[in-house]
């Protein structure tokens, strides 16, 4: 199937990185939220997006308005009837994506492809809750979307060949390197890192090392990138709590049980950088 629109539900950190990253590769791209100042707030995360990639010489004003004028946005569902690939990026909750799927199998063109931005749903589930289970699959990006090179295509036990080598050839263009895993809890990345970011919270809560050593013993004694505590407050302690709680209920390994310091700093509100402390504080505005 050739693929030249591209409808995105959900403007959050990763919907509005998954539809920037879109535009600037030449999609005509649809994005939905619920209401206008979601809307908003997706557009001015693309807005701070692509002027960091101005500054660092990562594209030019010019090809920001290209981008720009590729996106539309609507309230409506029914905004993406036109498009030939739909990609659901809202929040990690199985009823609310079966849901959404089983609506967007309503209203989406018989032939288009629906998939999953998800970290951990199963995507077999969500084929089934429409009348197009072949068309259906995961599309994992990573945060940053603009800059992480990976994509997790997920194949659910109904996924045909046809919708895995259309999906391969749209990574291609949007200049990510793929790798398919089969529909199970974590996929590849978070079934392997996910443990590791239990063990950090572990050795918090059994006051082994302090967040900051662990995370310098772990960036200077690895080459990580990032500590895992900061990578916790960046991905989100409710996102990880959610994955490992998923995780756990699949497996049932200890590996993948949720620490309590974890749940506790979940409850108390400490999702990391997005509510302004996790690990460690940050400056909120």
């Amino acid at each position: 199937m050739d693929i030249r629109t591209v409808g995105v539900v959900g403007a959050g950190l990763m919907g509005s990185g998954i539809v920037e990253t879109a535009a600037r590769c030449g999609y005509n791209v649809i994005m939905r939220e619920v209401n206008e100042q979601l809307l908003d707030r997706g557009k001015q995360r693309m807005a701070t997006s692509m002027q960091r990639a101005i500054d660092r010489g990562k594209m030019t004003e010019e090809d920001r308005n290209v981008a720009e004028a590729r996106i539309s946005a609507t309230t409506q569902l029914s905004g993406l009837s036109g498009a030939d690939l739909i990609i659901e990026a809202i929040t990690e909750n199985l009823d609310a994506k079966k849901a959404l799927f089983a609506e967007l199998d309503r209203i989406a063109k018989p032939d288009a492809i629906i998939v999953s931005n998800t970290s951990s749903v199963s995507i077999t589930a969500l084929a089934a809750a429409t009348d197009r289970p072949s068309q259906v699959a995961g599309l994992h990006f990573f945060n940053p979307v603009p800059v992480m090179k990976l994509v997790e295509i997920v194949r659910a036990l109904q996924s045909s060949d046809e919708t895995i080598d259309t999906l391969r050839r749209l990574s291609d263009t949007l200049n990510k390197t793929v790798v398919v895993a089969k529909d199970t809890p974590g996929f590849i990345v978070n079934r392997l890192i996910v443990p590791q970011l239990l063990d950090a919270v572990r050795l918090v809560e059994d006051g082994v090392a302090s967040p900051e050593d662990i995370d310098t013993a772990m960036t200077l004694g690895m080459s990580h990138p990032m500590g895992p505590l900061t990578l916790l407050d960046f991905v989100g302690l409710d996102t990880t709590l959610f994955i490992a709680d998923v995780m756990w209920e699949e497996f049932k390994e200890e590996k993948f049980a949720a620490p309590p310091l974890l749940r506790k700093m979940v409850t108390a509100g400490y999702y990391g950088r997005k509510s302004g402390r996790g690990f460690y504080e940050y400056n909120k505005k």
